[in-house]
């Protein structure tokens, strides 16, 4: 009797462990495609654009970004990588060559491209090619990524007024590169700030993202 009863709390503890990893399962993929919709739901509201930046952790800069007016949606995920279909726990290890990054969806005739150019700049420390802030590797460098000729044009025009500008001494290193595919991340890191405030703004708070931009951007009030 004691190694039956044995038998059937590890074979209930067992499924127990299955039932939860397909729900967290089905419920990951129903998450995927919510995302999707509300991304198409987003564009097919009016004639929005979409742009994508890499500025270190995603839940900062989907957050910096859904403050400004004119700005429908953002997408916190993964582009820049050739892997299909990467998690986070992937990207974020440095097991990929993806970037954490955001996709935006924006009416051009409220905000402009440009605006979000001078938005990102202010937002992220483009001399370090390395990480951004607190985070470090490949995966929380920055990177502005194009969706065309014009956005790509545009984003040289405004690098090379971020460099003549004098604001940063070093080097800035931010690339400009075709966006390729975007993947958004899991459910649970859309709207994370939102959703996890006191846990957002510990994080945020130890990074040293805020301290950093206050101490470049404090006193400069025009655009570049």
């Amino acid at each position: 009797m004691k190694y039956l009863a044995w038998f059937v709390f590890v074979s209930l503890i067992t499924l127990s462990f299955v039932l939860a990893f397909n729900t967290r399962l089905s419920q990951k993929m129903l998450n995927q495609q919510e995302i999707k919709q509300v991304t198409k739901s987003a564009l097919d509201k009016k004639s929005l654009e979409k742009a994508t930046f890499a500025g270190g952790c995603f839940w900062c800069t989907e957050s910096d970004f859904e403050k400004l007016e004119g700005v429908a949606a953002v997408i916190s995920g993964f582009a820049g990588g050739s892997e299909k279909d990467p998690s986070y726990e992937s990207v974020a290890s440095g097991q990929t060559s993806h970037r954490e990054a955001v996709q935006v969806m924006f009416d051009p005739e409220i905000v402009s491209y440009e605006q979000l150019l001078d938005h990102f700049w202010r937002h992220v420390d483009p001399t370090d090619d390395q990480g951004q802030f607190v985070d470090r590797g490949f995966q929380y460098a920055s990177a502005i990524f194009y969706h065309d000729e014009n956005q790509k044009n545009l984003a040289e025009i405004s690098l090379e007024k971020l460099k003549k500008s004098g604001i940063f001494k070093d080097p800035i290193l931010t690339p400009i590169i075709p966006v390729g595919n975007f993947y958004p991340a899991e459910a649970y890191h859309q709207d994370f700030y939102l959703k996890q405030p006191l846990k957002y703004k510990f994080y945020r708070y130890g990074s040293g993202r805020d301290q950093f931009l206050e101490s470049v951007w404090g006193k400069v009030t025009d655009d570049l």
